[in-house]
């Protein structure tokens, strides 16, 4: 059995009438996830579902979305999630890369997916006792399998936010999942509380991370779009001791006109990735929550975890690295060309590897083969350099890099220290061609309401701590930094902008 299918069946034993799911004023106990589970399993079954199949969820409802993924465990099914935030071309491309089995999406939507692909409605918004009620078989189990966990079994597949290009599915077996529910549970179960899952479903962040969670007899709140007034209403009533995200949610939440009026002290920390913390959020962010703030760096491919600052870290620490790898990740820094080891301080490629870094890519050997290498080392698309201090940095994408003048800049240290302007709200710098000195770096921001950023305002505040070189020479005034539907920074986008600027 996979070991979310397993997972869920001990979970059920020990926390049988806990709430486990909640969704639009929709709740499920532990017990009645099990029982469905089996029922649209066994529906599913009848339907032509077997092992080993990749069946993709296109489900904008949380309950609907959860049991279809459970419910695929149990059969040993490999289950991908569609971003419903894609577009109708980037859904084609995804689904024509992954190539399921079988599509499970709302009524109405099959004109929206490839022809040839078999599909299967869910209504969504039903009462939670009538959740694939059309599907299920009431009482029914599926066919018996066995009762332990096999750590071979592929069994989701996750698809990358495809900031620089088409998505990838990042595949998973058994042995990540138990990996990463080790990482994130320490082992323990019933320890959980109530959780906010602050990513989109098919998001690495919970795809790989449900068993986890089940583990821990946790309560997970869904929402169908994260939103700051929602965001805040759950995490400060149900007293959620840890706050997960990106930088620019936790800004949003402080900036709601209702923060002031909650009861933050149950949180013990905030957990920030996808990006850097500008300084003056980081310690806005520990005041007002009264809470450690922690900086996240994980991948995709690396099943969400990586490295992490310390709850309690220096500003040093804090502000300008992405802290030290967690126990059972090693971390190295390589040449990009030739994948030799390079010393502290160098400038390199970071590579990862842990038993929670994915098994390879869905359906794509090659790709695989450029990501892993035969020691089970992931090789990112990072660049960055690790410091006498064993503390990781991140200076940026390769293929980001732009020459100006001969020298090399990094788009992400130009970032992080013009994020500190008090004007400045947001950032993205990129380069334009220039017929002296081949490149420029062109800084597209996001002004703070009321102010208006200046280029000779921003070089001059930047030039204490970057050389002349990197300076920004062009700037590009914009009302939001375009985002992929995984809201990541689109870098594509983002360079269109700058040449056109």
């Amino acid at each position: 059995m996979s070991v979310l299918g397993r997972t869920l069946r001990a979970a059920a034993s020990q926390f049988g009438e806990r709430t486990a799911l909640v969704h639009n004023g929709r709740e499920l106990t532990y017990a009645d996830v099990d029982r469905m589970t089996d029922e649209l399993a066994a529906g599913l079954f009848a339907e032509g579902v077997r092992a080993g199949q990749l069946v993709a969820l296109m489900l904008t409802g949380g309950i609907e979305y959860v049991l279809a993924f459970t419910a695929l465990a149990r059969l040993d099914a490999v289950t991908t999630g569609l971003n419903p935030r894609y577009t109708a071309a980037e859904r084609t491309k995804v689904i024509e890369r992954a190539g399921p089995e079988l599509i499970l999406l709302e009524p109405g939507a099959t004109t929206e997916i490839p022809a040839g692909i078999a599909a299967l409605e869910c209504p969504i918004g039903a009462p939670a006792a009538d959740v694939w009620s059309a599907i299920r078989v009431p009482g029914a189990k599926p066919p018996a399998g066995s009762d332990s966990a096999d750590l071979d079994l592929p069994e989701t597949v996750v698809f990358t936010s495809g900031t620089t290009g088409l998505p990838k599915g990042a595949l998973f077996n058994g042995r990540q999942i138990a990996a990463i529910a080790q990482f994130d549970t320490g082992g323990l179960w019933g320890s959980g509380s109530a959780q906010l899952v602050a990513t989109g479903l098919p998001h690495i962040g919970f795809m790989t991370k449900l068993a986890g969670y089940v583990q821990l007899g946790a309560t997970l709140h869904i929402l169908d779009r994260w939103r700051a007034g929602d965001a805040l209403r759950v995490l400060a009533t149900q007293h959620v001791p840890f706050i997960g995200g990106v930088a620019a949610q936790i800004s949003l939440l402080m900036n709601h006109a209702d923060f002031p009026s909650y009861d933050w002290s149950a949180v013990k920390g905030l957990i920030v990735g996808a990006g850097p913390s500008p300084g003056a959020l980081v310690r806005e962010a520990r005041e007002r929550f009264g809470a450690g703030y922690s900086v996240r760096y994980s991948l995709t491919e690396s099943g969400g975890l990586g490295t992490l600052t310390a709850f309690d870290a220096p500003d040093s620490e804090t502000l300008g690295t992405v802290g030290r790898p967690r126990p059972g990740t090693d971390l190295e820094i390589r040449d990009p060309d030739s994948d030799a080891g390079l010393e502290a301080g160098a400038i390199g490629r970071v590579c990862m590897r842990s038993p929670a870094v994915m098994a390879g890519y869905w359906r794509d050997p090659e790709g695989t083969a450029a990501a892993l290498d035969s020691d089970g080392w992931l090789r990112t698309g990072d660049l960055g350099f690790i410091g006498t201090d064993g503390l990781l940095r991140i200076t940026g994408r390769i293929g980001e890099m732009y020459i100006r003048g001969g020298y090399n800049v990094f788009p992400l240290e130009v970032e992080a220290v013009l994020l500190e302007h008090p004007a400045v709200a947001s950032v993205a710098v990129s380069s334009r061609p220039s017929d002296v000195m081949g490149e420029i770096g062109v800084a597209v921001v996001v002004p703070r309401p009321g102010t208006a950023p200046t280029l000779e305002g921003l070089r001059v505040f930047a030039a204490e701590r970057l050389a002349a070189y990197k300076l920004p020479e062009a700037i590009l005034l914009v009302d939001a930094l375009p985002l992929t539907s995984m809201d990541k920074l689109d870098r594509k986008a983002v360079a269109a902008l700058a040449l056109e600027g």
